[in-house]
C-alpha cells in the first residue's frame, strides 16, 4: 500500500499557511492529487467459529479429519497473525519519516506598539538517499513471503499429524473389536471343556486355564479403553475441542500396494517444501539488506520550507532550503555491510543444509514405508491364513479328543496376535506415509487407492 503522505505538497501547506487567512484553501492545496484510501477487508471466521463438520458423521474417514482439523486448528491462526504482522511491516518500511514542524518567536515583539510580532515557522523532511526506501520495502516482502511460507510448513505437520492420530484411531478400534471377538470364543472354549469335564473326556484344569485367559482378556480390553480415549483426547486437542468429547467410529483404512517412484518424491519435495521456499525468501531478503547496506555510505536529504516575519524585507521571510547528513564515520557501515553479507551466506548454508536434511527426510521415510507395506502384505497373505487354518485344525482336533486344551488356547492366542499385527502393520503403513506426504510436500494422498477415498 502507497502512502497518502506526500513531502512536497506537506512544505506547500506551510507555505500556504503563512499567505493565507483561509485554512480551507490551504486544505486544499495539500489534498489535490491526493489518493483515497482502500477499504479494509473483513476478517474470515477463524476455525472455531465454523460449524464442525464431524457431529452428524457415523463414520470418519481420514480426509474429513484432516479438513476439520485444518479449519479449526489454533496454531494455525497464530501462524497467519505473525504473517500478518510481517506484512504490515512492509507499509511501515516504505514510508518516510515524520516531518519536523518548528516553531519560534520574538517574545519581546508581542503587544509592543514600536515593533510588529515576530516569528518563525519551519517544516523540514528527511528524504533518504534514492534507492533506500526501495530497498526496505523489497526486505520487508520477502521477509513477509518467508512468514508465509510458516503456514504451509505448519499445515503439512498438522496434516501429518493428524494422519497418523487416525492410524492410530483406526488401530485401537480395530485392537477393541479384535479383543471382543477373541472373548466371545474364549467363552465358547470354556463351555466346551465344561461340557467334556461333565462327561468326564476332560479335566477340570481346561475350564479354570480358559477362565485364566478369559481374565487377561478382561484386563487387556481395559487397558485397550484407556489408550482409546487418550488418543481421543489427542485428536480433540487438534480439533481444538473438549478431550471427551466423542468422535465416530473410523473409516476402513486403505490397503496400499505400491508407491511413487522414490526420485519423483525427491524433486516434488525439493519444489514444494515450504522451508526450502522460505529460506529463499530469507535469502532475498538479506540480498536487499546488503545492497541497503552499501547505501548507507551515501548521505540523506533534508529538505526545508519556512516563514520568518523577523526580516524586515518580504522577499526575505518565505525561505526554502537543503541538508545533507555527513557520513563521517565509514567504520560503523562498513561493519554494518559486513554482517549484512555474513547474513546472506548464513542463510545460503542454511539452505544447502536442509536440501540435504528433506533427501534424507524422504529417503527414510520411503524405506520405511516400503518396508510396511510389504509386511502387511506378509500377515495378509501368509501368516493370517495360516493362523485361521492352526485354529481350525486345534478346534477339531480338540473336540475329537485328539488334541489338548492347551494347544486350543495357543492357537487361538497365535491367530489374536497375528490378527493385532497384521492391523498394527497396516496402521503402521498409513503412519509411515503421512510422514512420507509430509517429506515430500505433499498434503493431498500419494498413493492412487487414498486419492480414491478422497474423492
Amino acid at each position: 500500500m502507497k502512502s497518502n503522505y506526500h513531502p512536497v505538497r506537506l512544505m506547500l501547506l506551510v507555505l500556504a499557511l503563512s499567505r493565507t487567512t483561509n485554512p480551507l484553501a490551504a486544505e486544499a492545496i495539500f489534498n489535490q492529487g491526493g489518493e483515497s484510501f482502500p477499504a479494509i477487508p473483513a476478517r474470515p471466521l477463524s476455525g472455531a467459529s465454523r460449524a464442525n463438520p464431524l457431529q452428524a458423521d457415523l463414520v470418519l474417514s481420514s480426509t474429513q479429519l484432516i479438513s476439520a482439523v485444518l479449519a479449526a486448528n489454533p496454531q494455525l491462526e497464530v501462524v497467519r497473525a505473525i504473517w500478518q504482522a510481517s506484512v504490515a511491516r512492509i507499509d511501515q518500511q516504505s514510508a518516510l519519516d515524520d516531518p519536523m514542524l518548528a516553531y519560534s518567536m520574538a517574545p519581546q515583539t508581542v503587544g509592543s506598539p514600536q515593533t510588529a510580532f515576530g516569528q518563525r515557522i519551519e517544516i523540514s523532511q528527511k528524504i533518504p538517499w534514492p534507492g533506500k526506501l526501495r530497498l526496505r520495502e523489497e526486505a520487508a516482502t520477502h521477509e513477509a513471503q518467508a512468514a508465509s511460507e510458516n503456514i504451509d510448513a505448519l499445515r503439512l505437520f498438522i496434516a501429518a499429524t493428524a494422519k497418523t492420530l487416525f492410524a492410530d484411531w483406526y488401530y485401537i478400534h480395530q485392537a477393541i473389536g479384535i479383543n471382543r471377538i477373541n472373548r466371545a470364543l474364549l467363552k465358547q472354549f470354556r463351555n466346551i471343556a465344561v461340557s467334556r469335564y461333565s462327561t468326564g473326556q476332560a479335566s477340570k484344569q481346561d475350564a479354570l486355564h480358559a477362565d485364566v485367559e478369559l481374565a487377561l482378556l478382561e484386563h487387556q480390553a481395559i487397558v485397550r479403553e484407556r489408550e482409546r480415549r487418550t488418543i481421543l483426547a489427542r485428536l480433540n486437542t487438534l480439533l481444538n475441542r473438549p478431550p471427551d468429547e466423542s468422535l465416530p467410529p473410523p473409516s476402513k483404512l486403505p490397503e496400499i500396494s505400491s508407491l511413487p517412484d522414490a526420485h519423483s518424491l525427491h524433486n516434488n519435495a525439493l519444489q514444494s517444501r515450504p522451508e526450502l521456499k522460505q529460506l529463499i525468501a530469507r535469502i532475498q531478503a538479506a540480498r536487499a539488506k546488503t545492497e541497503l547496506a552499501t547505501k548507507t555510505f551515501y548521505p540523506d536529504i533534508n529538505l526545508t520550507a519556512g516563514y520568518n516575519s523577523l526580516w524586515d524585507n518580504d522577499n526575505k521571510r518565505v525561505t526554502i532550503g537543503i541538508g545533507v547528513n555527513l557520513p563521517l564515520d565509514q567504520s560503523k557501515r562498513r561493519a554494518a555491510e559486513r554482517e549484512a553479507q555474513a547474513r546472506m551466506k548464513q542463510d545460503e548454508w542454511n539452505r544447502i543444509d536442509q536440501i540435504a536434511k528433506i533427501r534424507e527426510e524422504v529417503q527414510i521415510a520411503y524405506e520405511r514405508t516400503d518396508e510396511s507395506i510389504h509386511v502387511f502384505q506378509l500377515y495378509q497373505n501368509k501368516l493370517l491364513p495360516l493362523a485361521d487354518e492352526n485354529l481350525e485344525a486345534a478346534i477339531a482336533d480338540y473336540r475329537a479328543g485328539r488334541g489338548d486344551f492347551l494347544t486350543l488356547i495357543s492357537s487361538e492366542k497365535n491367530r489374536m496376535q497375528t490378527q493385532l499385527q497384521a492391523e498394527q502393520a497396516l496402521a503402521d503403513t498409513h503412519r509411515h506415509l503421512a510422514e512420507l506426504e509430509r517429506a515430500a510436500g505433499n498434503l493431498e494422498p500419494l498413493s492412487a487407492v487414498d486419492q480414491a477415498e478422497a474423492l
